[in-house]
């Protein structure tokens, strides 16, 4: 996808990245978080980024159960949950 460089820079960033990572600096928090974590995904970092709690785990894996059922929602329940947050 992108180009590889065999390069050092003697530790320090690009022009471009130093640009790229000011205007992050001022963006929320959470914004600065998502930023971080496309970043990382792109420099190949395979840590996980996220790390949910045990009830997450358990909601996803019933979810997961549920569509390997093909348990969906219908169609009215999706209007209802749209109407419910003025979707």
């Amino acid at each position: 996808m992108f180009p590889t460089v065999d390069v050092v820079h003697n530790g320090r960033m690009t022009e471009l990245l130093e640009r790229a990572i000011e205007r992050v600096r001022a963006l929320s928090p959470e914004a600065q978080d998502d930023m971080a974590r496309v970043l990382l995904s792109l420099a190949g970092d395979d840590e996980p980024v996220f790390t949910l709690t045990p009830e997450e785990e358990a909601s996803f894996a019933n979810s997961r159960a549920q569509a390997a059922r093909r348990e969906f929602a219908t169609d009215e329940q999706v209007r209802a949950i749209w109407a419910k947050h003025g979707l």
